[in-house]
């Protein structure tokens, strides 16, 4: 059986992936350790990813969803593995576009009755006075489909119109797209990893994300903070509350139709009600710091092999039984699941 890690150039990601070359290798080095023949392929052009086809792997495990080249239409990689009958890990095209653009999420997830912020989305001039817009202050603005906190920060949060229009004019210039405009929730922040095991069932692992106190007294979790690591990841020892967070995130997930495993963002108001926030669904792998096994390891006590091990799971599931390798889950049970 062979398996092909797929990445691009990414030092400077601008939407959601394993992260750096140096996570990939934490992945590579973690599947070698379990006795798999791995490659890690980074692709530049078109013709890396025909070359891809032509060694035709067992499973492509995609460690960023599209190849981007400039004046030209970006590759989307399930979409082309799909186009070519090669078995990838992670979802589909169309449900990839739920981690791109947030909007989409929410739209389709308020479709089906889940909670979400309140939003809008803005562009310079298109509000020109404090009535016209669709929610009330105070308000929280980011990109559509930035990832790794870009485009956040203490600015991101605004009281007034002339707040609101800087901020708009500032992230529409550095983005080049309409500007997702929120309600402000004032609560707590969470993260929820989510993996699908073979059998259909869910692994759910919710954590609290606890960003630095920033000058004005704000938790914002930007940019700054993830590339710092400066927040706080911390187990939810409520029992309600473990029970909200996993139900939103399972609800979201199947909702959405993800495929193998994401990680759905879910923030609270002050009365402690859950809403989905946005959905991840090539999460960062960095080993140490990444929210998604880390969450793993906080709520399931699932070391980052583990982890890695199951996020394939699915994955080589999809492969002939002739050339599957069996494996080997006796030492990452118990943990908590949720029927798909």
């Amino acid at each position: 059986m062979n398996i092909e890690l797929v990445t691009t150039p990414n030092e400077e990601l601008k939407e959601s992936g394993f992260g750096s070359l140096k996570s990939c290798n934490n992945v590579l080095e973690s599947i070698i350790s379990k006795g798999h023949n791995i490659i890690l392929t980074v692709c530049k052009t078109k013709l890396d990813l025909e070359n891809i086809v032509k060694r035709k792997p067992d499973l492509v495990i995609l460690a960023v969803k599209y190849l981007s080249f400039e004046n030209k239409k970006n590759i989307w990689l399930s979409e082309y593995f799909d186009e070519h009958s090669i078995n990838y890990t992670a979802s589909s095209r169309d449900v990839l576009r739920f981690d791109s653009n947030k909007v989409l999420a929410k739209q389709h997830l308020k479709s089906k009755g889940i909670k979400t912020a309140d939003y809008f989305t803005a562009i310079p001039q298109q509000f020109k006075k404090i009535e016209d817009l669709p929610i009330s202050f105070p308000l929280f603005l980011k990109p559509i489909d930035a990832a790794n906190g870009n485009g956040i920060d203490d600015l991101s949060f605004v009281t007034n119109f002339t707040e609101f229009k800087n901020k708009v004019e500032s992230l529409y210039t550095q983005f080049k797209m309409p500007i997702l405009v929120e309600e402000y929730l004032d609560g707590r922040e969470f993260t929820v990893a989510v993996i699908e095991t073979i059998s259909g069932k869910l692994i759910i692992s919710p954590i609290e994300i606890v960003p630095l106190s920033s000058t004005n007294g704000l938790r914002i979790l930007g940019q700054k903070a993830k590339k710092d690591d400066s927040e706080e990841l911390k187990k939810i020892n409520n029992n309600d509350t473990r029970i909200k967070l996993t139900k939103l995130a399972s609800e979201a997930f199947t909702g959405l139709g993800v495929r193998d495993y994401g990680r759905i963002d879910i923030k609270t108001n002050k009365a402690g009600e859950c809403f989905f926030m946005e959905a991840n669904l090539v999460p960062g792998m960095t080993l140490g710091s990444s929210y998604f096994p880390k969450a793993c390891e906080i709520e399931n006590e699932l070391s980052y092999d583990n982890v890695v091990e199951l996020m394939l799971s699915k994955g080589l599931s999809r492969i002939p039984l002739n050339k599957t390798i069996p494996l080997n889950n006796s030492d990452i049970l118990p943990y908590t699941v949720m029927e798909g």
